[in-house]
């Protein structure tokens, strides 16, 4: 049986290496959920102070660091920064404790949900109203930043915050493909029971998590404008940001599904 997969796997690895014909479509700029947070969101936040939840990633399309972002804007505090697998800068190897610390160039604590919790507790929630959620996802379920997205909404839950999600494009598009999780394997690696290659936005998965999987926070999603399901990275216009060292280029996250399949038969 694990041959089978395997070779199965090894046939939807050689299949997504292919060229990608969307990949050659005219660039259609998509306005990020950041970038719609930034211009017209951020007025419910006046006088709230925020926790964020980032890395490299969370950067508008002219690149700019949403931390960065927030902290221009004077009607809104900023209590603390929250790092997830591959630490704040992205540069991490994947599985490393990433440890806690304070920024330097921010002064901003920085807590990470990749070291001795993977879930934020009282303490580091102290002082925060709203937790915002700013990470680029690759569209794979083993990927462990939505994983990180749905512990800090159940610590939201817990803790009476709201939490905001800042929506991003799935880079491989909204083709649902792969094995659906079973719920006795569930693990970081996969928390609930969807298809290895998912099909949805961080902000779509937050949606699905809250409500379907009954988490229960007082979530907000701030939807990105002219994205369509259809599109593949090129076609959004918008620069790739290396999400992990794993993932340098957009395209890797094409094979990344399968190679998930590999390992779980090998």
């Amino acid at each position: 049986m694990r041959n089978l997969v395997a070779f199965a796997a090894l046939a939807l690895l050689i299949a997504l290496s292919q060229p990608m014909r969307a990949a050659t479509l005219p660039p259609a700029h998509v306005t990020l959920g950041d970038e719609v947070f930034l211009r017209d969101g951020w007025h419910d936040l006046h006088g709230r102070c925020v926790g964020v939840i980032t890395n490299q990633t969370g950067v508008t399309s002219r690149l700019e660091s949403i931390v960065d972002a927030i902290k221009r804007n004077p009607a809104i505090c900023i209590k603390a920064i929250y790092a997830p697998e591959h630490g704040l800068r992205g540069d991490r190897s994947a599985g490393a404790y990433v440890p806690s610390y304070t920024d330097e160039r921010t002064g901003l604590p920085v807590y990470s949900l990749y070291g001795a919790t993977r879930r934020p507790n009282a303490a580091m929630l102290a002082g925060v109203d709203v937790l915002l959620f700013d990470i680029q996802d690759v569209g794979d379920r083993a990927y462990t930043y939505i994983s990180t997205m749905a512990n800090v909404m159940q610590a939201a839950q817990a803790f009476h915050k709201e939490i905001w999600v800042l929506d991003r494009p799935n880079p491989i598009g909204g083709m649902v493909e792969g094995p659906v999780l079973e719920p006795r394997f569930e693990s970081f690696i996969g928390l609930y029971p969807i298809a290895m290659r998912h099909g949805m936005t961080v902000g779509e998965l937050a949606r699905l998590f809250n409500q379907h999987f009954r988490i229960g926070a007082r979530l907000r999603v701030i939807a990105m404008r002219g994205y369509r399901h259809s599109m593949l990275w090129p076609a959004t216009g918008l620069q790739w940001v290396q999400t992990s060292p794993n993932i340098p280029e957009w395209d890797t996250a094409v094979v990344y599904p399968a190679t998930g399949l590999i390992d779980s038969a090998g």
